[in-house]
């Protein structure tokens, strides 16, 4: 019974942190998530480029990504988390402001930047505060809560954007999203006294400092590995977040609102992957076995993009999504846990830092490369697939040489 009361105790004191941090991870990554929903739309009737462009964007909102989040340990020691979320929040609506301004690409791409350097601070911002306000017993259940927040942002844009798209044009939408990014700013303005304490004044914010976790990712043969592994993951991940919709759209001559669903579905399905590969992985199979199955399981759910056609009845289109969104976008709170177990005590932080850098790489590369595989006439199904190929070998290795000893 006691048990029972300290649990409960133990969740009603995580109520806050957990709401102020999935807030503000699902609206950035709202952010974000829209403009592919957007593409169809936006690209060839009012910016004059294929819908498939939206790779570029994705790319650049990744390289600010980039350096937001190498930048942001000393943006947080010297500010505080709130306030580096309620800064990331408002540079989301300066960016999708920016994007919806003017028919100009430079300026799109310089929103686009913006966006990035919104979503960026904002996880290692998060992970300050939950880090601080969780026990220990409870830190795997509640950093997987946390992580939800990326894909419930994808399940918003590809549910609601379409209909606002509709409703209002996009370029109004991209606004109102960033005003609803602003308003969650505001409403966690009171949490500041609660979670930004102990501030350094003199903490350093330079990039050279920021880089350091870098180097352990070349000094630890196990955390390289980690990083290959993330690096094609990641690139999976975001070629079926930015062109799920346009391939839907194009190849199956869907409307936006019913690609959006489908969106949606990959997402929620992705929400409930995250949470259950990590249970999975700690109690049954062990992480790395989890993630080599998950990267098979990705690689499988591209090559299935050769035989999608618009024949296909839509519960089998719902299936492959949701099987495809569970993979492809489920991955990373078993991946962050096996980071956890092969970092030095006292490590875990700058282990991570180092290897969600190649993470974010694969983010930035992949959506320009898939892109140029289009222009050079491929289809969507064949760069799904050829993006696929790698996936589906480094899952079959991690199977290959799982090491990891039975969890405890």
């Amino acid at each position: 019974m006691a048990e029972q009361v300290h649990a409960n105790t133990g969740l009603r004191a995580l109520a806050l942190p957990i709401s102020v941090t999935l807030a503000v991870q699902t609206l950035v990554a709202l952010a974000v998530s829209s403009a592919p929903v957007m593409a169809p739309v936006a690209g060839p009737r009012d910016l004059g480029v294929p819908a498939s462009w939206i790779g570029y964007y994705i790319a650049i909102v990744y390289m600010g990504s980039m350096l937001g989040t190498v930048m942001a340990g000393g943006l947080v020691a010297r500010y505080g988390p709130v306030r580096v979320s309620q800064a990331g929040l408002l540079s989301c609506l300066i960016g999708l402001a920016l994007a919806a301004s003017t028919p100009s690409l430079c300026v799109v791409a310089l929103g686009a930047f913006f966006v990035g350097l919104g979503y960026g601070p904002t996880t290692p911002a998060s992970s300050h505060i939950l880090v601080r306000s969780t026990p220990s017993s409870m830190i795997a259940v509640t950093f997987s809560l946390k992580q939800t927040g990326v894909p419930l942002g994808g399940v918003i844009a590809g549910a609601l954007v379409p209909t606002m798209i509709i409703a209002f044009g996009w370029r109004s939408s991209a606004v109102l999203i960033g005003l609803t990014c602003v308003l969650c700013a505001i409403a966690i303005q009171p949490t500041r006294k609660r979670y930004d304490t102990d501030l350094n004044a003199s903490a350093p914010i330079s990039a050279r400092s920021a880089f350091a976790p870098l180097g352990l990712v070349f000094r630890d043969r196990r955390l390289g590995e980690m990083a290959i592994v993330s690096f094609i993951f990641g690139g999976v991940q975001i070629t079926l977040v930015a062109y799920l919709v346009i391939f839907l759209v194009e190849a199956f001559q869907m409307s936006l609102v019913i690609a959006g669903f489908v969106m949606a579905v990959s997402q929620v399905a992705s929400v409930i992957g995250r949470v259950l590969w990590g249970v999975v992985a700690d109690r049954m199979l062990g992480r790395r076995m989890m993630l080599g199955l998950l990267g098979v399981g990705m690689g499988l759910s591209t090559f299935a993009t050769i035989a999608a056609n618009p024949s296909w009845p839509m519960p089998l289109l719902l299936l492959f999504a949701a099987a495809f969104g569970a993979t492809a976008v489920g991955w990373n709170g078993v991946f962050l846990a096996e980071l956890a177990r092969i970092a030095p005590p006292g490590q875990a932080s700058q282990y991570t830092g180092g290897c969600m850098f190649f993470t974010f790489l694969g983010v930035v590369v992949s959506p320009p490369l898939f892109s140029l595989a289009l222009s050079y006439g491929g289809s969507y199904a064949g760069a799904y697939a050829l993006f696929g190929l790698p996936a589906f070998a480094a899952g079959a290795w991690l199977l290959s040489t799982r090491r990891q000893p039975t969890p405890p």
